[in-house]
């Protein structure tokens, strides 16, 4: 993948992630949830100060705001190296760097701006609730997954055009 598409792509994953909290922040109250899918996906609008599942919430908020800024630096600072080193193997594991780039500057976006993260996205079955996420989170965990489907195709069908 070449680095201006690279690039590009990490900054569409960006905008579509602060479009999405931007709709979802001023159509959607709060207390208020909006039916997509009877009986399996909501819309929210759900502030989350902690990190995946609310982890951290609770935490003294300077320390989860130097722990989270470091961790997405780390994270950021590290594909991003591997990928203008061209350590990356192939387009796959490229688009798995730009997916997790991309999320976790979203999700970076709210900490430094609200300190918190706006997440929208409540997907249930009966009784049954998976924790609400936004499309950064999305964006990183479909980085993480193709990361491991590279890792069992190994370079065979991964290699760069």
């Amino acid at each position: 993948m070449s680095k201006p598409v690279f690039w590009s792509v990490v900054a569409v994953m960006v905008a579509l992630d602060r479009l999405s909290k931007w709709a979802v922040s001023t159509s959607i109250d709060p207390a208020t949830s909006v039916s997509l899918v009877p009986g399996f996906a909501s819309l929210v609008h759900v502030r989350n100060p902690g990190a995946a599942f609310g982890m951290l919430a609770t935490a003294d908020p300077l320390m989860r705001s130097a722990f989270f800024a470091l961790i997405t630096t780390a994270v950021v600072a590290t594909l991003a190296v591997l990928f203008m080193r061209d350590r990356l193997s192939g387009t796959l594991e490229c688009a798995a760097a730009a997916a997790i780039i991309g999320g976790a500057l979203g999700n970076a976006w709210d900490r430094l701006t609200l300190g918190e993260v706006i997440d929208f996205i409540d997907l249930y079955a009966g009784p049954w609730h998976w924790p609400a996420f936004n499309l950064a989170d999305s964006f990183i965990t479909l980085g993480a997954l193709a990361f491991v489907l590279a890792s069992f195709m190994g370079r065979r069908g991964v290699e760069s055009a």
